[in-house]
């Protein structure tokens, strides 16, 4: 099957994040490659951190949205340089991730001898007057923090870099 790389791009696209369903791999910037290397499709993604777990679940989603759409050969590689930053993640992705409940990282990842923490925006009544509950969240990716003035608790996509 002939593709273009744009098409074998869009449906690598597809594919979601099998612990925030409202985010594609796209959208969270962890797709970083798509080629045709003859009879087989290659898709290079980067994951949030080393130990992501969801990157099984991602790799045989890949591999089903593929073969759904005519490619039988599939390989997936993991590559862990350059680290992933939440600076790959969509203005999008970043719009979700707050529709769905979490809070997205505020600001950019640390490039300078000092680090400068923001505010967290409460993604359910937008208030900045929030408290860090807990540095782990539901996963590493995330903190658990709770709105002083909904009360309302929710977690925060960290800032990584």
């Amino acid at each position: 099957m002939i593709a273009t790389i744009t098409e074998l791009r869009e449906i690598a696209a597809r594919v979601t994040d099998p612990e925030i369903p409202v985010l594609t791999i796209a959208d969270l910037g962890i797709l970083r490659d798509v080629e045709l290397q003859e009879d087989t499709v290659v898709v290079t993604i980067t994951p949030t951190y080393s130990g992501c777990p969801a990157m099984d679940a991602i790799t045989e989603d890949l591999g089903t949205v593929f073969k759904a759409s005519g490619f039988e050969k599939v390989r997936v590689n993991l590559v862990l340089s350059p680290a992933w930053s939440t600076d790959w993640m969509s203005d999008s992705g970043k719009a979700k991730l707050e529709a769905y409940g979490i809070a997205p990282p505020t600001g950019t990842g640390h490039r300078g001898p000092v680090t400068l923490g923001l505010g967290v925006k409460c993604p359910q009544c937008h208030s900045l007057n929030t408290k860090e509950l807990s540095r782990f969240g539901s996963t590493s990716c995330k903190s658990m923090y709770q709105c002083k003035d909904c009360l309302e608790p929710f977690d925060y996509f960290k800032v990584l870099s």
